[in-house]
C-alpha cells in the first residue's frame, strides 16, 4: 500500500500572488528563472515547473515503516553546504530530486548522537573516574554537560528565530552579534573541529596499535623511559598516513565514506549497550580478569602470564617469569629487588562486579604525578626507607600529572558535536520544531550515558584497573571493554569504526567547505589543504591528552559567544526577536556564558587566552578590513542602548574642568564639485584630536532641499572620504538653506544630540574678505564670532590654512608659540598641548609670551606664571615682553570677565588647599556671569570710558579696585579711535613678528567683535594687520569656561 495519502489543497493557500508583481509568482511553465522566493521551503517549487491550479497537492506523510527504512537508508551525517558541493560535482545534480526531508529523529537527534559520543567515552572515561573519584567525575560530566545543554537552549532559540541556512554556528552568531563575531568564532569552530579530527586520528591509531594490532608499531623502545617517545612516534607516522588517505578521500568525495555513516552510528551505539550489559552480568556472574599485585604496587602483564614469584619445574622449584624480571636469574640465590623480596604478590579481580562494595573505595580522587607506580589502597606493603623507582620494571606507572583541571580539559571534547542539528536545518522538514527537541533530547541522552557510566564504573571496576590508562594490568586490554558483554572486541571494534565515523565527519568535512571554492568540480582544494595542514599540528602533537584540551578552548569560546548572542538580543528585545522556541531565558544564557567562561580558565588558562588572542586578531583584522555586510545583528541595537544610556548619562550636568577637551564643529567650504575647498582643516582636526571626544564636520550649501538634496548627499560622501583619508572620527552633515548666514547659524544651534555637543568651532580665516564682491563673507564671519559668543563657545580661527601641515608631514624642530594677552579660560594653554601629542607636532617645543605695562613687576610675573605652569603640569618656556599701556589699550574691551578670571587665578596661587578647593565652583559661576554681563566692543569707548584693563599677569595690579581712565580729547572721534586700535595691532604685530616669526605655529588671544555693527570692518582691518607677516596663526577665544586645572 502507499505510504502517503494525497490531499487537494485550494490554490489560494499554496500560492501567495503579491498584486501585479511577477517576481514572486511561479508561472505554469514559461521556464525563465525565478528570483528566489522569500518564503520558507520554497525551493521546491522553484527548481521544477508549477503545475496546473487543479493539479496542486501537498503531501502528508504517514509514519509507516517504509517511511522509516527509507529514512535510514537516507540517513546522512554530512550537513547542508558539503552535500550541496558533492551534488554539484555531478553534472545531473540539477535534474536529481531532492533528497528526502527528514525529521527530529533522523536529522537532528542521530547526527547529534554520532557527533557527541567519541574517542574520549571509550579511551578516558575510565582513567578520568579512576583519578579523580566518582564524586569529582560527577562534578565535572554533570558540569559540562550543564554548560552544553545551556548553550543548546540559546542555539534552539536562535535557530528558531528565522531560516538558518548551512554554516551553522558562523552563520547564527555573525547574523545576531555581526560579522567580526561571526568571523572569530566561526574561525574558533573550524580549528576546534580541525584539532577534533586530529584527536579521534590519534584515537585511531592508539585503539589500533596499542589494542588490536600492537605488532604494527614501527618504533619500539628498548627500555621503559624510551617506550612512551616510541609510541608517540608511532602516531605521528600511522597519523600522517591517515589524514593524507583521509584528505584523498575528500578530495574524490566525502560521499563514499558517508554511505557508512550508519555503520559508524550503529557501533557506537552497540558499544555503549555492550557496557551496560557487562555492567548487568558482572552483578549476576562478574568476568575473570585478575590483578597481579606486588605488595601494594600493581604490576603490568607484559612479561609474565603467572602472578606468583616461584614455579614448580618438574620436581624443581624455580622463580617464575615475574622473578626473572625482578632477579639477575631464575635461580632462588639469584640477586632479586630489595622490594620485591619484602613484599608478597597477591591477585585480586579486576572486576569485581556492580554487587560488590567497591564504590566506597572509588568515591574519592587520587590524583598522580608522572613517573608515580598506580598503587591500591588497602593493602599490606612493606616500604623502602629510601625506595629507587626503575623505570624497566614491570609496575603500571602513571604517564603524566594529573590534576581536575585538566581532566576537565581532556573529557569535555566528549561533549561537544551539539552543532549537528543547527548545521543541517536546510535537511529538515520543520527545522525551527526539530532542531531544539532533537539537540536537547541528545544532550540529556549522552548526559544520562555519562553520569551513569561514571558511577557504574566506580562500582563495577577496581580502582588501579580504572587507573591504568593503557590497560597494561588487564593483559593490555581496552580497560572499557574489559567491562562489556559479550566480548571486549565489541568496545575495541566499535570504538575503532567511532573513531573513523568522526574522522570522516570532523577532520574532512572544514567549516570553509561552505564557503571556498577551489577548482571546477567546486572543490575547495585550498581549504582542504589549510585543514590538512592544521590537522597534521594536532597530529605532530601527537598525544591525544595534549590535543583535547585545545579544541575544548576552540569549542568553548564557539559556545560563549552564542549564549551572548542569545543573552544580547533578549535583553535588547529586538523586533525581529521572535523565536519560537519559547523555553529560554537571558538569565540561562549569562550563565551558561558564564560556565564556559569558567571551564575555559579551569582547563588551561594559557590555552584560554591564546585562544581568546585569536579570536581577538580575528575581529580587529575582519574590523580593520571593514565588513560591508549589514545583518541587522545585535551588536547594532546593543551600541544604540549604550549610545542612548551615555547620552542619558551626559545630561545631568556640564562636565568638569578635568574632563574638559575640545569637541569640534568643524566649519568647511565645498565648491561646485561638491570637494572641500581648505582640506587642511581636517588634518589640524586629526591632530587636535588624535581620534577622542566628539568631530562634526558641517558645511552649507545654498539654495532649498527639493532641489539640491542630491549635492548635499554628494557632499556628504565627499566630506566622508576626506574625513577617512585624514583619520577623522566623526559625524558630517550638510545644511541646505535660503543663505550662507542662517546654514551656519543652523549648524552651530542644533548639531549633536543631548549632551553630546560641540564646545568649540574651527572655522577658516576669510581671506579674500576685502574684496567688493566679498563682502557678505566677512560680515558672515563676524555674526560667526558674534553667535559663538552668545552660545559660550570657544572658537579657533586658522589664518594661512594652506600653510599648516599635513598628517604625513613632521617638523625636526620649532616652537609652537602662545601669545597670552588675556586669560580667557586656559584655552591657549591646552591647544598646543594637544596638539604636542601627534606627531607632526611632537618636536615643537612649547614658548608662552605673556605681555606686561612699563610699571609691572616683570621678574615676578615670570616667577609666578612658571609657577602656574609647574602647577599645570605643562613644559614650557615662559617669556614677559614689555609694553607700553598706549601700545595695547585696544585690547581694554575685554574687561569684567577676564579682569576677574586673572586676579582669581594668581590668589590662588596664594592659598591654602581647602581655600583653593572652595574657590573652583566660585570662579565658575562668576565667569559665567561676568561673561554674560561684560561689554565687548571696541567701539563703545568712544560713548563709555573703559576702566583700566589689568594685563595678563599684574599682581599687585590685580587686587586693585578698577578705576576711571581719563581719554585725551583728541580720541574722542571715532576716527581717531580707530587709528589708535591700528597703532596697537601695528604695535602688538611688531612684538609678535620680531619673537615668533621662525615659529611653527603662533596662537594668540582673539579679541571680540564691537557691539556697534558699523564698526565691523575696521575689526577684520584690525586682525588682520595684527597676524600680518606670520605663516600659521590660530586665533583663540575662550568659552566663557575654565578648560584646564591645577587640580588632579
Amino acid at each position: 500500500e502507499p505510504s502517503e495519502r494525497l490531499v487537494p489543497v485550494d490554490p489560494p493557500s499554496f500560492y501567495w500572488v503579491a498584486g501585479p508583481s511577477p517576481d514572486l509568482c511561479v508561472s505554469a511553465g514559461d521556464g525563465n528563472p525565478k528570483e528566489s522566493s522569500p518564503f520558507i521551503n520554497s525551493t521546491d517549487l522553484e527548481k521544477g515547473r508549477a503545475r496546473p491550479a487543479q493539479d496542486r497537492y501537498l503531501m502528508d506523510t504517514s509514519p509507516m515503516v517504509s517511511s522509516l527504512l527509507s529514512g535510514l537508508v537516507n540517513y546522512t551525517n554530512l550537513p547542508q553546504g558539503s552535500r550541496e558541493h558533492e551534488e554539484a560535482e555531478n553534472n545531473d545534480g540539477a535534474k536529481k530530486k531532492p533528497a528526502p526531508r527528514m525529521g527530529t529523529f533522523m536529522g537532528v537527534y542521530l547526527p547529534c548522537l554520532q557527533n557527541i559520543f567519541g574517542v574520549i567515552l571509550f579511551l578516558r572515561l575510565t582513567w578520568v573516574v579512576g583519578i579523580a573519584g566518582i564524586m569529582e567525575s560527577f562534578c565535572m560530566v554533570i558540569l559540562c554537560c550543564s554548560c552544553t545543554m545551556l548553550t543548546a537552549i540559546s542555539m534552539s532559540a536562535i535557530a528558531t528565530n528565522g531560516v538558518v541556512p548551512a554554516g551553522g554556528s558562523y552563520y547564527m552568531i555573525s547574523r545576531s552579534l555581526g560579522p567580526e563575531f561571526g568571523g572569530a568564532v566561526g574561525l574558533c569552530f573550524y580549528l576546534g573541529t580541525t584539532f577534533a579530527g586530529a584527536m579521534y586520528i590519534l584515537g585511531t591509531i592508539e585503539i589500533l596499535l596499542a589494542y588490536i594490532f600492537p605488532a604494527m608499531a614501527i618504533f619500539e623502545g628498548e627500555d621503559a623511559s624510551e617506550e612512551a617517545a616510541a609510541m608517540l612516534n608511532n602516531m605521528r607516522v600511522y597519523g600522517t598516513c591517515v589524514l593524507t588517505c583521509m584528505a584523498t578521500v575528500v578530495f574524490v568525495g566525502v560521499k563514499y565514506v558517508n554511505k557508512f555513516a550508519l555503520v559508524f552510528l550503529g557501533c557506537v551505539i552497540l558499544s555503549i549497550l555492550a557496557i551496560y550489559a557487562g555492567v548487568i552480568k558482572s552483578a549476576i556472574d562478574p568476568p575473570s580478569f585478575p590483578i597481579c599485585l606486588l605488595g601494594n604496587r600493581t604490576l603490568s602483564r607484559h612479561g609474565f602470564d603467572i602472578c606468583a614469584k616461584l614455579v614448580l619445574e618438574g620436581n624443581e622449584t624455580v622463580g617464575s617469569k615475574l622473578w626473572e624480571l625482578f632477579c639477575t636469574s631464575k635461580f632462588l640465590n639469584a640477586t632479586c629487588d630489595e622490594y620485591f623480596l619484602r613484599n608478597n604478590v597477591t591477585e585480586i579481580q579486576g572486576i569485581p562486579g556492580a554487587a560488590s562494595a567497591l564504590i566506597k573505595e572509588n568515591l574519592w580522587s587520587t590524583y598522580l604525578t608522572k613517573g608515580v607506580i598506580v598503587e591500591k589502597q588497602g593493602v599490606p606493603s612493606v616500604a623502602l626507607v629510601d625506595p629507587v623507582i626503575d623505570l624497566d620494571q614491570p609496575y603500571v606507572f602513571s604517564d603524566m600529572t594529573s590534576y581536575f583541571t585538566l581532566l576537565v580539559g581532556i573529557y569535555f571534547p566528549s561533549v561537544t558535536g551539539i552543532m549537528a542539528g543547527s548545521n543541517r536545518s536546510g535537511d529538515l522538514r520543520d527545522a525551527q520544531k526539530s532542531i531544539p527537541t532533537g539537540t536537547i533530547l541528545a544532550i540529556a541522552t549522552t548526559s544520562a550515558v555519562y553520569i551513569s557510566s561514571v558511577i557504574l564504573f566506580g562500582a563495577c571496576i577496581e580502582g588501579v584497573v580504572l587507573r591504568d590508562k593503557f590497560g597494561e594490568a588487564v593483559n593490555g586490554n581496552l580497560v572499557v571493554g574489559t567491562l562489556a558483554w559479550p566480548s571486549p572486541w565489541v568496545i575495541v571494534i566499535g570504538s575503532f569504526f567511532s573513531t573513523c565515523g568522526a574522522i570522516s565527519r570532523d577532520g574532512i568535512v572544514p567549516f570553509l567547505r561552505v564557503f571556498g571554492h577551489g577548482k571546477a568540480n567546486g572543490e575547495p582544494t585550498w581549504a582542504l589543504l589549510l585543514t590538512a595542514c592544521i590537522c597534521e599540528i594536532g597530529i605532530l602533537i601527537a598525544s591525544l591528552d595534549e590535543v583535547a584540551p585545545i579544541l575544548s578552548m576552540f569549542f568553548l569560546m564557539c559556545y560563549m559567544f552564542v549564549n551572548l548572542a542569545c543573552a544580547v538580543q533578549t535583553l535588547l528585545r529586538t523586533p525581529n526577536w521572535r523565536p519560537r522556541f519559547r523555553y529560554y531565558h537571558w538569565t540561562l544564557s549569562f550563565l551558561g556564558m558564564s560556565l564556559c567562561l569558567a571551564l575555559m580558565f579551569i582547563c588551561s588558562w594559557y590555552y584560554a587566552l591564546v585562544a581568546m588572542l585569536i579570536a581577538g586578531l580575528i575581529y580587529k583584522y575582519i574590523e580593520y578590513r571593514g565588513a560591508e555586510k549589514e545583518w541587522g545583528d545585535g551588536i547594532r541595537g546593543l551600541s544604540l542602548s549604550a549610545a542612548r544610556y551615555a547620552l542619558l548619562r551626559l545630561e545631568e550636568g556640564p562636565p568638569h574642568t578635568k574632563n574638559w577637551r575640545p569637541q569640534l564643529l568643524v566649519l568647511v567650504r565645498v565648491d561646485q564639485e561638491q570637494n572641500v575647498v581648505h582640506p587642511q582643516l581636517l588634518s589640524l582636526t586629526s591632530q587636535l584630536k588624535a581620534g577622542k571626544g566628539l568631530t562634526i564636520v558641517g558645511s552649507v550649501l545654498e539654495g532649498t532641499f527639493l532641489d539640491n538634496h542630491l549635492q548635499a548627499q554628494r557632499a556628504e560622501e565627499s566630506l566622508r572620504r576626506l574625513m577617512e583619508a585624514e583619520k577623522v572620527k566623526g559625524f558630517c552633515q550638510v545644511v541646505i538653506s535660503s543663505n550662507l548666514r542662517d546654514g551656519v547659524s543652523h549648524l552651530i544651534q542644533s548639531s549633536g544630540l543631548g549632551g553630546l555637543q560641540h564646545n568649540t568651532v574651527l572655522v577658516g580665516w576669510p581671506r579674500n574678505w576685502r574684496q567688493k564682491e566679498d563682502h557678505q563673507t566677512w560680515r558672515n564671519f563676524i555674526e560667526l564670532v558674534r553667535e559663538t559668543t552668545a552660545g559660550h563657545l570657544a572658537l579657533l580661527v586658522t589664518k594661512n590654512v594652506a600653510m599648516f601641515p599635513g598628517n604625513q608631514e613632521r617638523f625636526s624642530e620649532g616652537h609652537i608659540d602662545v601669545w597670552w594677552i588675556v586669560h580667557d579660560g586656559g584655552m591657549l594653554m591646552l591647544l598646543p598641548f594637544l596638539l604636542r601629542h601627534h606627531k607632526v607636532w611632537r618636536k615643537c617645543k612649547m614658548r608662552i609670551f605673556t605681555v606686561a605695562q612699563m610699571d609691572d613687576n616683570s621678574i615676578q610675573m615670570k616667577k609666578d606664571l612658571t609657577t602656574f605652569l609647574y602647577h599645570l603640569r605643562i613644559t614650557a618656556e615662559v617669556e614677559v615682553v614689555e609694553m607700553h599701556e598706549s601700545d595695547i589699550s585696544a585690547y581694554t574691551y575685554e574687561k569684567t570677565l577676564v579682569m576677574e578670571q586673572r586676579s582669581e587665578i594668581l590668589k590662588q596661587m596664594h592659598l591654602t588647599k581647602t581655600e583653593r578647593e572652595r574657590e573652583v565652583q566660585l570662579i565658575h559661576d562668576k565667569n559665567a556671569t561676568a561673561f554674560a554681563s561684560s561689554p565687548q566692543s571696541p567701539s563703545d569707548e568712544v560713548e563709555t570710558a573703559p576702566e583700566k584693563v589689568h594685563l595678563t599677569w599684574t599682581k599687585e595690579k590685580a587686587w586693585a579696585l578698577p578705576r576711571p581712565l581719563s581719554l585725551p580729547t583728541r580720541f574722542s572721534s571715532r576716527n581717531q579711535s580707530n587709528v589708535r586700535r591700528m597703532h596697537t595691532a601695528v604695535k602688538l604685530n611688531e612684538v609678535i613678528v620680531k619673537k615668533s616669526q621662525n615659529a611653527k605655529l603662533v596662537l594668540l588671544n582673539m579679541p571680540g567683535p564691537p557691539r556697534n555693527r558699523k564698526g565691523d570692518e575696521n575689526y577684520m582691518e584690525f586682525l588682520e594687520v595684527l597676524t600680518e607677516h606670520l605663516d600659521r596663526v590660530m586665533l583663540v577665544r575662550g568659552g566663557g569656561r575654565e578648560v584646564i586645572t591645577i587640580y588632579s
